[in-house]
């Protein structure tokens, strides 16, 4: 989506800098964890942050609420200062978040994008990258169930496939997303989420 002109926030690179010596999120995990979520160069040590995190669901709960607020004022700010960069121009802002729908994005954003694909091939997918599947299956466990995504979606890209057909199905979306944004020329869309 990025490539054909939207606007995106990938929530990820946001909590990365998040993370980063100096950054709010640094500073909160260091308040509420102490030095042992730190490397020995002072950085975040991302993998122990993500096994506290999917330790418990109340060990997850402590650190979105701890993290979420951060990431979406960062992300305020990325679109703030986008739409004061180009004042007079239609654009259309798609967030990236793994968990968007599970931290309440259905009401924070005017159309929910989700990226499909069935429970095996994301595991193996995740193995592919260097995730075990224990640890893979663990965090899926976070998420919300494929039906309730999918109920959830506004527009479904799907994934399961090969690359080429995700495109497919992404300028599908987009072009339904410029639709969109047509339709409604009097009152801006605040931005999309892709789940």
């Amino acid at each position: 989506l990025g490539g054909l002109g939207c606007v995106t926030v990938d929530a990820d690179e946001v909590v990365a800098r998040l993370y980063r010596s100096g950054g709010a999120g640094h500073q909160a995990l260091v308040n509420a964890y102490g030095r042992e979520v730190l490397l020995p160069d002072g950085e975040i040590d991302r993998k122990k942050v993500a096994d506290i995190t999917f330790a418990t669901p109340e060990s997850a709960r402590k650190l979105n609420a701890l993290i979420h607020p951060l990431v979406l004022e960062e992300e305020e700010r990325i679109i703030e200062a986008e739409q004061r960069r180009f004042p007079d121009r239609d654009r259309i802002f798609v967030v990236e978040a793994t968990l968007l729908l599970e931290s309440g994005g259905r009401d924070r954003y005017d159309r929910i994008v989700v990226v499909d694909l069935d429970p095996e091939t994301q595991l193996a997918r995740a193995e592919g990258r260097g995730m075990t599947r224990a640890e893979a299956a663990r965090r899926m466990k976070y998420q919300m169930s494929r039906p309730e995504r999918l109920r959830l979606a506004d527009y479904v890209i799907d994934n399961s496939g090969d690359r080429r057909a995700a495109e497919i199905d992404t300028l599908g979306v987009y072009d339904k997303l410029v639709a969109d944004l047509q339709a409604k020329k009097g009152g801006a869309f605040r931005r999309w989420g892709k789940n």
